[in-house]
């Protein structure tokens, strides 16, 4: 089921078009955390015949970690305000696997844990069918 996103679409709250918006689903968001799932396609970057690198894992925590500051942005700051990304950088990433089968759907939970003006740290896990194959936190900055 999909959240309540007022109308707004993944475009209107991510700056990722085309083969780059990797999230397929919100299912939540709330006042501290964003629920997304995405089913590993081919067309994501880093896959292989074995399928998509653990890597892209870090990619999925800041797709979702930019919906859930995407919505606070557009609460705080209206519709017209600006939609430009975030500098992004990997504090801490622990991947349970080496690679996540074509067609499998990744649950992303992303949480805001520290937040100080233009600058945020966001703890995400990752979930396979319930089991945890990534945990990734990252460091924001908005421009």
């Amino acid at each position: 089921m999909a959240a309540d996103l007022s109308g707004h679409t993944l475009e209107d709250i991510l700056p990722h078009r085309g083969s780059m918006l990797l999230i397929g689903d919100i299912l939540e968001v709330s006042d501290n955390h964003a629920l997304t799932t995405s089913v590993i396609d081919s067309s994501f970057p880093l896959v292989t015949e074995q399928g998509a690198q653990a890597m892209i894992l870090v990619e999925l925590a800041a797709q979702t970690a930019g919906v859930y500051n995407g919505m606070i942005r557009i609460r705080d700051q209206g519709d017209e305000s600006s939609s430009m990304g975030w500098l992004v950088g990997i504090k801490r990433a622990r991947f349970h696997v080496d690679c996540i089968p074509l067609g499998a759907t990744v649950h992303t939970r992303s949480e805001n844990r520290y937040i100080f003006d233009k600058l945020r740290e966001v703890s995400s896990v990752l979930h396979v069918d319930g089991m945890l194959v990534g945990e990734v936190t990252l460091q924001l900055y908005q421009a």
